[in-house]
């Protein structure tokens, strides 16, 4: 068995003392740039890895850090159901019934844990992912702050009591949404601002007159905001300002489906019009009318204009391609893992707000291009 290379082998390859070394793996104490740059070759040439549990010990750092994420995707029965094996292949003609499909949080969210696992790489930690899924999340949200340096919480994930108790034993950022009282770091984008300029580009350039938002689930941070950019959108245009939401959803695609069916049907039976546009919560809610409407033959955006919110890759292959105010998901995990090693190198730092910019890709869902 190849021996492994230990904390002496490098001093020795250096020509330093074990302190030295120790010193630059542990990034404490004074270094000088050449000594270090030779620790360092040293390090690279032997192949050396540092002891987890011995720089935990140095720096009183479990080098762990906590991700904890909402519900969004499988509901607890289907969680409970037994894996089915064998060698046999099922035909189905409608996908909202399988378990384990693609939802909005395993897609969204998937790029949120890509940012993060890469600045938790760049920095040395490790992420655990948590998803706060009822009825054990308190407890498993309280176990994970006990064994981590630092939480990052979607925002709305955990209740602000149980929030306020885990931020009083480690760092917690918080991710989405609006910024939050309670002295938080918080990293978002300007979800009502990018609504906003996506309603007005609706309504200068495409006419729209009656346009319907689909919310999310209710409550939601983002959607909160979202559903605000779009009040504002409205009034600052002279038009109706709706006090609650035409449809409400889920973010998820399934429901999405369920709901434009319904509409379709309501609609062609003389009860409800279909308005000039429909203005989603997300891109998943979006694409799950876009599917609807194109199996029941209803014109996008011949006769509904359909936009969307997140920008993630389905609207771009989409038929027709999504209109959607996209947000930095990747960029935004990294953000919130690079703010919480900030806080755990000083914290004394003041309390950051990272705004992160959103774009409006105008495509052919709404009658662009």
């Amino acid at each position: 068995m190849e021996r492994v290379a230990t904390m002496r082998d490098v001093a020795v390859r250096a020509g330093v003392s074990v302190t030295t070394v120790s010193r630059v793996v542990n990034a404490t104490g004074y270094v000088g740039a050449a000594t270090r740059r030779a620790v360092e070759e040293a390090i690279a040439e032997l192949g050396f890895v540092p002891s987890a549990s011995a720089r935990g010990l140095v720096a009183r750092r479990t080098w762990m850090l906590g991700l904890c994420l909402p519900d969004v995707g499988q509901t607890q029965a289907d969680l409970a159901e037994p894996v089915r094996l064998g060698p046999r292949v099922e035909v189905v003609t409608d996908d909202e019934a399988a378990p384990g499909v693609l939802s909005w949080g395993s897609l969204y969210f998937g790029e949120v844990v890509r940012g993060a696992e890469y600045a938790a790489w760049q920095t040395g930690y490790t992420v655990t992912v948590l998803v706060a899924r009822p009825p054990e999340a308190e407890a498993r949200v309280r176990d994970l702050a006990g064994r981590v340096d630092g939480l990052v919480v979607v925002a709305g994930t955990l209740p602000d009591e149980l929030l306020e108790h885990v931020a009083h034993r480690v760092p917690v950022v918080l991710l989405a949404g609006p910024r939050p009282a309670g002295g938080y770091d918080h990293v978002g984008v300007d979800n009502a601002r990018g609504m906003r300029v996506l309603v007005e580009h609706l309504v200068r350039e495409h006419g729209v007159r009656d346009a319907w938002y689909v919310g999310g689930r209710a409550g939601t941070p983002d959607d909160v905001d979202r559903f605000h950019g779009f009040r504002a959108a409205l009034g600052s245009l002279g038009l109706t300002v709706p006090v609650e939401p035409a449809l409400r959803g889920d973010f998820s695609r399934a429901t999405a489906r369920r709901l434009a069916r319904r509409l379709v049907s309501d609609h062609r039976a003389g009860r409800t019009p279909l308005p000039g546009a429909l203005v989603c919560a997300n891109d998943e809610t979006a694409l799950g009318f876009l599917d609807v409407f194109a199996a029941e033959g209803v014109p996008v955006p011949g006769t509904v204009a359909v936009t969307g919110f997140d920008g993630i890759d389905g609207g771009r292959t989409s038929s027709p391609r999504l209109t959607t105010v996209e947000q930095p998901v990747t960029d935004l995990g990294r953000l919130a893992v690079e703010t919480l090693d900030a806080c755990l190198a000083n914290p004394r730092l003041p309390r950051q707000d990272l705004v992160a910019p959103v774009r409006v890709l105008l495509r052919e869902s709404c009658g662009a291009h």
